[in-house]
């Protein structure tokens, strides 16, 4: 089921609607395969490859797939587990900057994205009903457990459509 509006920061909504309707869980799956794929067929080389002056590299792109996988996933956790205290936010473009993903194997960047992914499927999977609609505070913000799982994926569909169309 999908989260209503009230679920979420009005600023998640492109993403959320970009996957409405679709089954979250089935899109979880489907994405660590595309992922996968991309790591199959795209080396360290052509990973550095920038569409325009100023936009991140492959390599960027995928690493920023990495930090929310991993901080969306610790944001649901902490949640769904009955946490009060608000979680922080975090600015991408210094997560990205500071992480220097065009220093790291293309191949490294891939095979932790999908260990983050599978693991994140087993966590949303392990929630009960009850868990998935709880509400917390992130970023200031109210967001439920189930919202935010729709956030991961459609977050991940926007980032792997440029992809797809400008790389």
């Amino acid at each position: 089921m999908n989260p209503e509006s009230i679920e979420y920061p009005a600023y998640y909504a492109p993403y959320i609607q970009a996957i409405e309707g679709a089954d979250v869980s089935a899109l979880m799956r489907s994405q660590l395969v595309e992922v996968e794929q991309l790591g199959m067929i795209i080396d360290n080389e052509r990973a550095m490859h920038r569409y325009a002056e100023g936009k991140w590299s492959i390599k960027e792109l995928i690493g920023h797939l990495v930090d929310c996988e991993r901080i969306f996933g610790y944001r649901a956790l902490c949640i769904a587990r009955g946490e009060t205290q608000p979680l922080p936010g975090f600015d991408e473009n210094d997560y990205v900057s500071n992480a220097q993903f065009d220093a790291q194997a293309f191949s490294s960047i891939i095979e932790e994205f999908l260990a983050l992914r599978l693991a994140n499927i087993i966590l949303f999977e392990s929630f009960t009903e009850a868990q998935r609609i709880l509400m917390g505070n992130a970023n200031g913000n109210p967001v439920s457990v189930r919202a935010i799982e729709s956030i991961i994926v459609g977050h991940a569909h926007h980032h792997l459509t440029v992809l797809r169309e400008r790389y």
